[in-house]
Protein backbone atom coordinates (compact mmCIF):
# COMPACT_ATOMS: atom_id res chain seq x y z
CA UNK A 1 0.00 0.00 0.00
CA UNK A 2 1.60 3.37 -1.13
CA UNK A 3 1.67 5.85 2.27
CA UNK A 4 1.33 9.09 0.45
CA UNK A 5 -1.58 9.90 0.76
CA UNK A 6 -1.70 9.15 4.38
CA UNK A 7 -0.49 11.23 7.43
CA UNK A 8 3.28 11.47 8.62
CA UNK A 9 2.13 9.57 11.73
CA UNK A 10 1.51 6.50 9.55
CA UNK A 11 4.49 6.18 7.23
CA UNK A 12 5.82 2.71 8.21
CA UNK A 13 9.32 3.26 8.99
CA UNK A 14 9.79 7.10 8.93
CA UNK A 15 12.56 9.14 8.24
CA UNK A 16 16.53 7.89 8.84
CA UNK A 17 18.77 10.80 9.79
CA UNK A 18 22.52 9.52 10.33
CA UNK A 19 25.48 11.67 11.52
CA UNK A 20 28.22 12.16 9.17
CA UNK A 21 31.85 13.52 9.83
CA UNK A 22 31.17 16.96 7.60
CA UNK A 23 34.01 18.31 5.65
CA UNK A 24 34.53 21.82 5.91
CA UNK A 25 36.77 24.75 4.77
CA UNK A 26 39.24 25.95 7.20
CA UNK A 27 38.27 29.67 7.58
CA UNK A 28 42.35 30.82 8.30
CA UNK A 29 42.55 28.72 4.14
CA UNK A 30 40.43 30.98 1.98
CA UNK A 31 39.62 34.74 2.11
CA UNK A 32 35.92 34.18 3.87
CA UNK A 33 33.53 32.07 4.41
CA UNK A 34 30.85 33.89 2.47
CA UNK A 35 33.53 34.29 -0.72
CA UNK A 36 34.16 30.40 -1.00
CA UNK A 37 30.03 29.60 -0.59
CA UNK A 38 27.39 29.38 -3.48
CA UNK A 39 23.54 29.63 -4.04
CA UNK A 40 22.77 25.86 -4.76
CA UNK A 41 23.96 24.70 -8.38
CA UNK A 42 20.48 25.19 -10.45
CA UNK A 43 20.00 28.50 -8.94
CA UNK A 44 23.35 30.04 -10.26
CA UNK A 45 23.05 32.06 -13.35
CA UNK A 46 25.66 30.59 -16.15
CA UNK A 47 27.47 31.77 -16.99
CA UNK A 48 27.18 35.48 -15.91
CA UNK A 49 26.74 33.97 -11.71
CA UNK A 50 29.66 31.35 -12.33
CA UNK A 51 32.06 33.64 -13.20
CA UNK A 52 30.89 36.44 -10.85
CA UNK A 53 31.79 33.26 -7.98
CA UNK A 54 35.06 32.07 -9.93
CA UNK A 55 36.38 35.79 -9.27
CA UNK A 56 35.08 36.29 -5.67
CA UNK A 57 37.79 33.12 -4.13
CA UNK A 58 39.84 31.02 -5.91
CA UNK A 59 38.45 28.16 -3.50
CA UNK A 60 34.54 29.42 -4.41
CA UNK A 61 32.33 26.02 -4.03
CA UNK A 62 30.53 26.73 -7.68
CA UNK A 63 34.30 24.93 -8.87
CA UNK A 64 33.21 21.58 -7.30
CA UNK A 65 29.46 22.07 -8.06
CA UNK A 66 29.39 23.82 -11.55
CA UNK A 67 33.29 23.00 -13.12
CA UNK A 68 34.28 24.52 -16.23
CA UNK A 69 35.66 22.78 -18.96
CA UNK A 70 35.14 21.62 -22.87
CA UNK A 71 33.61 18.46 -22.03
CA UNK A 72 31.11 16.57 -19.21
CA UNK A 73 33.65 14.37 -18.51
CA UNK A 74 36.56 16.58 -18.50
CA UNK A 75 34.34 19.10 -16.36
CA UNK A 76 33.76 16.47 -13.90
CA UNK A 77 37.58 15.00 -13.63
CA UNK A 78 38.59 18.87 -13.02
CA UNK A 79 35.90 18.58 -9.89
CA UNK A 80 37.15 15.58 -8.36
CA UNK A 81 40.65 16.75 -9.17
CA UNK A 82 40.25 20.19 -7.42
CA UNK A 83 38.60 18.38 -4.40
CA UNK A 84 40.94 16.02 -4.15
CA UNK A 85 43.58 18.98 -4.27
CA UNK A 86 42.01 21.26 -1.72
CA UNK A 87 42.19 18.62 0.66
CA UNK A 88 45.48 17.34 0.24
CA UNK A 89 46.25 21.32 0.87
CA UNK A 90 43.86 21.59 4.31
CA UNK A 91 41.51 24.08 2.49
CA UNK A 92 38.91 21.46 2.82
CA UNK A 93 38.72 19.61 6.67
CA UNK A 94 37.24 16.87 8.10
CA UNK A 95 35.35 17.09 11.19
CA UNK A 96 36.65 14.85 13.85
CA UNK A 97 33.85 12.83 14.59
CA UNK A 98 30.32 11.91 12.83
CA UNK A 99 27.41 14.63 13.64
CA UNK A 100 24.18 15.79 12.69
CA UNK A 101 24.29 19.77 11.91
CA UNK A 102 21.96 22.67 13.01
CA UNK A 103 22.15 24.87 10.15
CA UNK A 104 20.32 28.82 10.70
CA UNK A 105 19.52 31.37 8.65
CA UNK A 106 17.89 35.36 8.81
CA UNK A 107 17.61 37.77 6.95
CA UNK A 108 17.10 41.33 7.35
CA UNK A 109 13.33 41.39 7.06
CA UNK A 110 12.51 39.12 9.63
CA UNK A 111 12.62 35.69 7.86
CA UNK A 112 14.71 33.11 10.04
CA UNK A 113 14.93 28.96 9.15
CA UNK A 114 16.44 26.85 11.08
CA UNK A 115 16.63 22.98 10.57
CA UNK A 116 19.31 19.51 10.77
CA UNK A 117 21.44 18.71 8.09
CA UNK A 118 22.38 15.30 8.09
CA UNK A 119 22.91 12.28 5.92
CA UNK A 120 19.26 10.67 5.27
CA UNK A 121 18.47 7.04 3.67
CA UNK A 122 17.57 7.19 0.71
CA UNK A 123 13.97 5.83 -0.09
CA UNK A 124 11.68 5.49 -3.58
CA UNK A 125 8.32 7.48 -3.85
CA UNK A 126 6.53 4.25 -3.64
CA UNK A 127 7.94 4.02 0.27
CA UNK A 128 5.89 7.75 0.83
CA UNK A 129 8.67 8.63 3.14
CA UNK A 130 9.84 11.58 0.83
CA UNK A 131 8.05 13.01 -1.61
CA UNK A 132 8.61 14.52 -4.61
CA UNK A 133 5.83 17.00 -6.17
CA UNK A 134 7.71 17.75 -9.69
CA UNK A 135 9.21 15.69 -12.52
CA UNK A 136 12.80 16.24 -13.21
CA UNK A 137 15.05 16.63 -16.35
CA UNK A 138 16.86 12.85 -17.25
CA UNK A 139 19.86 14.76 -18.77
CA UNK A 140 19.85 17.07 -15.60
CA UNK A 141 20.26 13.57 -13.26
CA UNK A 142 22.44 12.08 -15.48
CA UNK A 143 24.96 15.29 -14.96
CA UNK A 144 24.33 15.50 -11.32
CA UNK A 145 25.26 11.42 -10.71
CA UNK A 146 28.16 11.59 -13.04
CA UNK A 147 29.34 14.96 -10.67
CA UNK A 148 29.14 12.80 -7.54
CA UNK A 149 30.59 9.58 -8.87
CA UNK A 150 33.67 11.50 -10.61
CA UNK A 151 34.04 13.22 -6.80
CA UNK A 152 32.72 10.72 -4.63
CA UNK A 153 30.91 13.34 -2.21
CA UNK A 154 27.49 14.91 -1.55
CA UNK A 155 28.84 18.91 -2.45
CA UNK A 156 25.23 20.56 -1.34
CA UNK A 157 22.52 19.75 0.62
CA UNK A 158 19.05 19.58 -0.67
CA UNK A 159 15.88 20.87 1.33
CA UNK A 160 13.30 18.58 2.80
CA UNK A 161 10.35 19.81 4.80
CA UNK A 162 8.29 18.23 7.00
CA UNK A 163 5.48 18.79 9.38
CA UNK A 164 6.20 19.08 13.04
CA UNK A 165 3.69 19.05 16.05
CA UNK A 166 4.28 22.66 16.05
CA UNK A 167 6.03 22.48 19.93
CA UNK A 168 9.26 22.94 21.20
CA UNK A 169 9.72 19.28 21.84
CA UNK A 170 12.48 16.44 20.01
CA UNK A 171 14.00 17.84 17.23
CA UNK A 172 13.00 21.70 17.93
CA UNK A 173 14.11 20.98 21.48
CA UNK A 174 17.59 19.97 20.48
CA UNK A 175 18.19 22.98 18.28
CA UNK A 176 17.00 25.32 20.35
CA UNK A 177 19.05 24.50 22.73
CA UNK A 178 22.48 23.58 20.49
CA UNK A 179 22.07 27.14 19.04
CA UNK A 180 22.62 28.42 22.88
CA UNK A 181 26.21 27.75 22.17
CA UNK A 182 28.94 29.12 20.04
CA UNK A 183 28.34 28.06 16.00
CA UNK A 184 31.31 26.07 14.39
CA UNK A 185 30.80 29.13 11.67
CA UNK A 186 29.18 31.99 11.38
CA UNK A 187 29.08 34.43 7.97
CA UNK A 188 27.37 36.54 6.22
CA UNK A 189 26.43 36.52 2.25
CA UNK A 190 26.13 39.18 -0.39
CA UNK A 191 22.28 38.40 -0.62
CA UNK A 192 21.90 39.63 3.10
CA UNK A 193 21.65 36.06 4.66
CA UNK A 194 23.02 35.52 7.92
CA UNK A 195 24.27 31.79 8.30
CA UNK A 196 25.56 30.00 11.40
CA UNK A 197 26.22 26.38 11.80
CA UNK A 198 26.74 24.16 15.54
CA UNK A 199 27.65 20.08 15.20
CA UNK A 200 24.95 17.71 17.35
CA UNK A 201 27.52 14.98 18.32
CA UNK A 202 26.05 14.05 21.95
CA UNK A 203 24.57 10.44 21.29
CA UNK A 204 21.76 11.35 23.51
CA UNK A 205 20.64 14.50 21.45
CA UNK A 206 21.62 12.44 18.14
CA UNK A 207 19.14 9.63 19.43
CA UNK A 208 16.25 12.14 20.25
CA UNK A 209 16.41 13.60 16.90
CA UNK A 210 16.10 10.37 15.01
CA UNK A 211 13.26 8.67 17.01
CA UNK A 212 11.14 12.02 16.36
CA UNK A 213 12.35 11.68 12.32
CA UNK A 214 11.02 7.59 12.15
CA UNK A 215 7.55 9.45 12.70
CA UNK A 216 7.72 11.76 9.93
CA UNK A 217 7.27 11.90 6.11
CA UNK A 218 9.23 15.15 3.92
CA UNK A 219 8.48 16.92 0.99
CA UNK A 220 11.13 17.91 -1.42
CA UNK A 221 10.72 21.33 -1.39
CA UNK A 222 14.41 21.90 -3.48
CA UNK A 223 16.67 19.48 -4.67
CA UNK A 224 14.53 17.24 -6.88
CA UNK A 225 17.47 16.31 -9.50
CA UNK A 226 19.78 15.83 -6.48
CA UNK A 227 17.52 13.04 -4.61
CA UNK A 228 16.67 11.81 -8.19
CA UNK A 229 20.40 10.94 -8.53
CA UNK A 230 20.67 9.56 -4.83
CA UNK A 231 17.98 7.10 -5.52
CA UNK A 232 20.12 6.18 -9.52
CA UNK A 233 23.38 6.33 -7.23
CA UNK A 234 22.04 3.92 -4.36
CA UNK A 235 20.82 1.51 -6.89
CA UNK A 236 24.32 1.38 -8.18
CA UNK A 237 25.86 -0.34 -5.91
CA UNK A 238 24.81 -3.60 -4.20
CA UNK A 239 24.71 -4.25 -0.34
CA UNK A 240 25.35 -1.77 2.39
CA UNK A 241 26.70 1.27 1.07
CA UNK A 242 27.60 4.99 1.45
CA UNK A 243 25.35 5.57 -1.40
CA UNK A 244 22.56 4.55 1.07
CA UNK A 245 22.39 7.66 2.43
CA UNK A 246 22.23 11.56 1.16
CA UNK A 247 23.20 14.77 2.23
CA UNK A 248 20.28 17.00 3.03
CA UNK A 249 18.71 19.61 5.51
CA UNK A 250 15.21 18.85 7.11
CA UNK A 251 13.12 21.65 8.11
CA UNK A 252 9.99 21.78 10.29
CA UNK A 253 8.10 23.94 8.71
CA UNK A 254 5.49 24.40 11.39
CA UNK A 255 7.87 25.77 13.00
CA UNK A 256 10.04 27.72 10.59
CA UNK A 257 7.77 28.50 7.31
CA UNK A 258 9.46 29.05 3.91
CA UNK A 259 9.03 31.33 1.32
CA UNK A 260 7.40 29.69 -2.39
CA UNK A 261 8.71 31.62 -5.20
CA UNK A 262 8.21 30.78 -8.68
CA UNK A 263 11.10 29.89 -11.08
CA UNK A 264 10.61 31.67 -14.59
CA UNK A 265 11.17 30.55 -17.94
CA UNK A 266 13.20 31.94 -20.57
CA UNK A 267 12.64 30.83 -24.43
CA UNK A 268 15.87 31.10 -26.83
CA UNK A 269 15.66 32.47 -29.87
CA UNK A 270 11.78 33.30 -29.57
CA UNK A 271 11.26 37.18 -30.24
CA UNK A 272 8.57 38.19 -28.15
CA UNK A 273 6.25 39.83 -30.71
CA UNK A 274 6.67 35.98 -32.35
CA UNK A 275 5.62 34.60 -28.59
CA UNK A 276 2.61 36.99 -28.89
CA UNK A 277 1.55 36.11 -32.52
CA UNK A 278 0.60 32.56 -31.72
CA UNK A 279 -1.30 33.65 -28.71
CA UNK A 280 -3.68 35.46 -30.82
CA UNK A 281 -7.14 34.21 -29.98
CA UNK A 282 -5.88 31.65 -27.81
CA UNK A 283 -5.23 33.77 -24.72
CA UNK A 284 -6.22 37.46 -23.56
CA UNK A 285 -2.92 39.65 -23.79
CA UNK A 286 -2.39 43.34 -22.55
CA UNK A 287 0.28 45.53 -22.47
CA UNK A 288 1.97 46.72 -19.67
CA UNK A 289 4.16 49.99 -19.84
CA UNK A 290 5.11 49.91 -16.17
CA UNK A 291 8.28 49.02 -13.80
CA UNK A 292 8.66 45.19 -12.92
CA UNK A 293 7.45 45.19 -9.31
CA UNK A 294 3.96 46.92 -10.48
CA UNK A 295 3.75 44.44 -13.24
CA UNK A 296 4.27 41.53 -10.91
CA UNK A 297 1.20 42.95 -8.80
CA UNK A 298 -0.94 43.13 -11.73
CA UNK A 299 0.20 39.29 -12.46
CA UNK A 300 -0.77 38.37 -9.13
CA UNK A 301 -4.07 39.63 -8.96
CA UNK A 302 -4.98 38.46 -12.41
CA UNK A 303 -3.82 35.09 -10.95
CA UNK A 304 -6.29 35.12 -7.92
CA UNK A 305 -8.72 34.56 -11.01
CA UNK A 306 -6.98 32.18 -13.42
CA UNK A 307 -3.93 31.24 -15.45
CA UNK A 308 -1.69 34.44 -15.75
CA UNK A 309 1.54 34.97 -17.16
CA UNK A 310 3.96 38.23 -17.73
CA UNK A 311 6.02 37.77 -20.86
CA UNK A 312 8.88 40.02 -21.35
CA UNK A 313 11.97 41.13 -23.60
CA UNK A 314 11.18 43.61 -25.51
CA UNK A 315 11.35 46.53 -23.37
CA UNK A 316 7.48 46.02 -21.85
CA UNK A 317 5.49 43.12 -20.37
CA UNK A 318 2.57 41.60 -21.14
CA UNK A 319 0.19 40.24 -19.71
CA UNK A 320 -1.57 36.59 -20.68
CA UNK A 321 -4.67 35.18 -19.21
CA UNK A 322 -7.87 34.35 -19.93
CA UNK A 323 -7.23 31.15 -22.04
CA UNK A 324 -9.74 29.80 -24.48
CA UNK A 325 -11.07 27.37 -22.50
CA UNK A 326 -11.79 24.69 -25.60
CA UNK A 327 -7.95 25.28 -25.69
CA UNK A 328 -7.70 23.91 -22.21
CA UNK A 329 -10.12 20.82 -22.42
CA UNK A 330 -7.91 20.12 -25.76
CA UNK A 331 -4.54 20.23 -24.63
CA UNK A 332 -4.45 19.78 -20.48
CA UNK A 333 -4.66 16.13 -19.91
CA UNK A 334 -7.58 14.93 -17.51
CA UNK A 335 -6.58 11.68 -15.11
CA UNK A 336 -5.16 14.04 -12.55
CA UNK A 337 -6.98 16.16 -10.01
CA UNK A 338 -8.35 19.92 -10.92
CA UNK A 339 -6.04 21.08 -8.44
CA UNK A 340 -3.45 20.22 -10.92
CA UNK A 341 -5.06 20.39 -14.42
CA UNK A 342 -5.82 24.31 -13.26
CA UNK A 343 -1.80 24.98 -11.98
CA UNK A 344 -0.25 27.55 -14.18
CA UNK A 345 2.89 25.64 -14.96
CA UNK A 346 0.66 23.05 -15.79
CA UNK A 347 -1.37 25.14 -18.95
CA UNK A 348 2.03 26.61 -19.10
CA UNK A 349 3.94 23.16 -20.23
CA UNK A 350 0.87 21.09 -21.90
CA UNK A 351 -0.83 24.62 -23.44
CA UNK A 352 1.74 27.13 -24.32
CA UNK A 353 5.01 25.09 -24.97
CA UNK A 354 3.74 21.89 -26.21
CA UNK A 355 0.48 22.83 -28.51
CA UNK A 356 1.54 27.15 -28.67
CA UNK A 357 4.88 27.60 -29.36
CA UNK A 358 5.77 23.99 -29.64
CA UNK A 359 9.34 24.26 -27.62
CA UNK A 360 10.34 20.89 -25.81
CA UNK A 361 10.78 21.38 -22.27
CA UNK A 362 14.19 19.76 -21.47
CA UNK A 363 15.70 20.74 -24.39
CA UNK A 364 18.33 23.64 -22.46
CA UNK A 365 19.25 25.09 -26.42
CA UNK A 366 15.55 25.91 -26.58
CA UNK A 367 14.43 26.89 -23.01
CA UNK A 368 16.30 27.56 -19.78
CA UNK A 369 14.90 27.76 -16.18
CA UNK A 370 15.83 30.96 -14.33
CA UNK A 371 15.02 31.91 -10.60
CA UNK A 372 15.40 35.33 -10.54
CA UNK A 373 12.98 37.05 -11.96
CA UNK A 374 15.24 40.43 -13.50
CA UNK A 375 17.65 37.97 -14.31
CA UNK A 376 15.03 36.54 -16.54
CA UNK A 377 14.07 39.73 -17.95
CA UNK A 378 17.72 41.41 -18.32
CA UNK A 379 18.33 38.19 -20.11
CA UNK A 380 15.65 37.75 -22.03
CA UNK A 381 16.30 41.50 -23.53
CA UNK A 382 19.89 41.02 -23.86
CA UNK A 383 19.62 37.63 -26.00
CA UNK A 384 16.20 38.49 -28.22
CA UNK A 385 14.49 36.05 -26.45
CA UNK A 386 11.31 36.07 -24.65
CA UNK A 387 11.14 35.83 -20.86
CA UNK A 388 7.98 33.78 -19.50
CA UNK A 389 7.21 34.88 -15.80
CA UNK A 390 4.95 32.85 -12.95
CA UNK A 391 3.30 33.71 -10.11
CA UNK A 392 3.95 31.37 -6.75
CA UNK A 393 2.02 28.09 -6.11
CA UNK A 394 1.10 28.12 -2.46
CA UNK A 395 2.75 25.40 -0.09
CA UNK A 396 -0.36 23.83 0.88
CA UNK A 397 -0.96 23.23 -2.80
CA UNK A 398 2.22 21.49 -3.41
CA UNK A 399 1.75 19.47 -0.19
CA UNK A 400 -1.61 18.14 -0.90
CA UNK A 401 -0.34 16.83 -4.62
CA UNK A 402 2.02 15.09 -3.41
CA UNK A 403 0.39 13.29 -0.37
CA UNK A 404 -2.19 11.96 -3.61
CA UNK A 405 1.57 11.23 -5.28
CA UNK A 406 0.58 14.12 -8.07
CA UNK A 407 3.64 15.45 -9.42
CA UNK A 408 3.98 19.19 -10.42
CA UNK A 409 5.45 20.09 -13.86
CA UNK A 410 9.43 20.38 -13.17
CA UNK A 411 10.50 23.35 -12.29
CA UNK A 412 6.79 24.25 -10.54
CA UNK A 413 8.31 25.94 -7.76
CA UNK A 414 11.33 27.91 -5.50
CA UNK A 415 10.88 26.87 -1.94
CA UNK A 416 13.37 28.91 0.10
CA UNK A 417 15.61 30.25 1.51
CA UNK A 418 18.20 27.70 0.41
CA UNK A 419 20.82 26.32 2.00
CA UNK A 420 24.11 28.02 0.88
CA UNK A 421 26.45 25.84 -1.29
CA UNK A 422 29.87 25.35 0.49
CA UNK A 423 29.33 25.25 4.14
CA UNK A 424 29.30 21.62 5.13
CA UNK A 425 29.85 18.85 2.75
CA UNK A 426 29.75 14.89 2.74
CA UNK A 427 32.96 12.58 1.29
CA UNK A 428 31.24 9.05 0.93
CA UNK A 429 35.16 8.17 1.35
CA UNK A 430 35.33 8.27 5.00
Amino acid sequence: MNTAGHPESTARRGLELTPFRGLRYDPDRVGSLAAVTSPPYDVVVRPDGVHHLQDADPHNIVRLILPQADSPDARNEQAAKTLRRWLSEGVLTTDPEPGLYVYEQRDGEGMLQRGVIGALRVSEPSEGLVLPHEDVMPHVVADRAALMRATSANLEPLLLTYRGNGTAADTTSVIERTIEGPPLLATTTEDGFSHRLWSITDPADLARIQSDLTHRQALIADGHHRWATYRRLRAEHTGPSPWDYGLVLLVDTARYPLRVRAIHRLLHGVPVSEALAALDGLFRVRRLDVPLAEALETLADAACAGNAFLLAGDGAFHLVDGPDAALLARTVPTDRPTAWRTLDATVLHATLLAHVWHIPEDDPTRIAYIHDTAATVRKAERDGGTAVLMHPVREDVVRDLARQGVTMPRKSTSFGPKPASGLVLRTLDL
